[in-house]
């Protein structure tokens, strides 16, 4: 069963400004796909629980910190950073 993935605009300005400032953006490009991927297929079992109902994943060179609302069957990414 497939989740909605959603990001918040902080994280969408984030995820640009990591973009436009990388020499590699094919890299972060994919990597950013691959992370819709996994949180849409299952972001329960992804990454590690946090405080507060919120969860990390890590899929290099990109962290993000999201939520699953099981009931809506949707998840939030909060945050984005590049790790490398």
């Amino acid at each position: 069963m497939n989740y909605t993935v959603l990001w918040k605009p902080e994280a969408e300005r984030q995820l640009a400004t990591i973009w436009t400032q990388c020499t590699k953006r094919n890299v972060i490009t994919e990597s950013a796909h691959v992370i819709d991927k996994t949180l849409g297929a299952n972001p329960e079992e992804a990454g590690e629980s946090r405080e507060g109902g919120f969860r990390i994943l890590f899929e290099s060179p990109l962290g993000v910190i999201y939520t699953v609302s099981a009931d809506d069957r949707r998840v939030v990414v909060v945050a984005v950073w590049s790790f490398e």
